[in-house]
């Protein structure tokens, strides 16, 4: 899902020579860095959040299965928090749960 219909570049620069012979390959693909965009406070009011205190041993990945279904959405958790890794938060922090998932996404892709 966030990969979806980000560009693709070929990567075949002197820097990966050696890991490229030795998985048999002509070069890697990457992904190119979307560029999301934060909701305006318009479209905020359209997006529900529930508040979670952060405490010792949550993670993003399990705050993203619980409340999304999917754990891989961990992403949308750090992105909607401007808090980029579970390192970033600390106990007794306020982490933002944004609702419904399908509404903030179709905002981040209106760039």
């Amino acid at each position: 899902m966030r990969n979806d219909g980000r560009r693709v570049v070929v990567n075949n620069v002197d820097l990966y020579e050696e890991m490229l012979e030795e998985r048999d390959l002509r070069y890697f693909r990457h992904y190119v860095t979307p560029n999301f965009k934060y909701p305006t406070a318009e479209q905020m009011r359209e997006i529900h959040t529930l508040r979670h205190v952060w405490k010792k041993g949550d993670r993003y990945f399990k705050l993203a299965h619980k409340h999304y279904g999917d754990s891989r959405m961990w992403w949308v958790l750090a992105w909607f928090n401007k808090k980029p890794t579970d390192a970033h938060v600390n106990n007794g922090d306020v982490i933002l749960v944004p609702k419904p998932l399908t509404t903030l996404i179709k905002y981040m892709r209106n760039v």
